[in-house]
């Protein structure tokens, strides 16, 4: 608890030290970066491959479009092979 009270102690004093100026600054910088479109699509191409990564839920495959709007999609199933069975891709 003291090494959080300490650390925030110095990046307060630190920060003062620095001034107005650096801080807008530093916001203006975060501010471009993120607000542009090639920064923003690998963010969230980020964001999703986690989302991916961490999610419980089975990845969906899209089976058949019924309309402009409407798709069906469906769990991707695994690939279960049952023992001495070779797997196609390998061949």
């Amino acid at each position: 608890m003291f090494r959080l009270v300490f650390v925030l102690g110095v990046g307060y004093v630190l920060g003062a030290k620095a001034g107005r100026h650096r801080y807008e600054q530093i916001s203006a910088t975060y501010r471009t970066l993120t607000e542009n479109p090639a920064t923003k699509a690998v963010i969230d191409a980020g964001r999703r491959k986690v989302a991916d990564r961490v999610s419980p839920d089975p990845a969906m495959v899209r089976l058949t479009a019924i309309d402009a709007e409407t798709s069906v999609l469906q769990p991707e199933q695994p690939d279960v092979q049952t023992p001495g069975q070779q797997n196609p891709k390998m061949r």
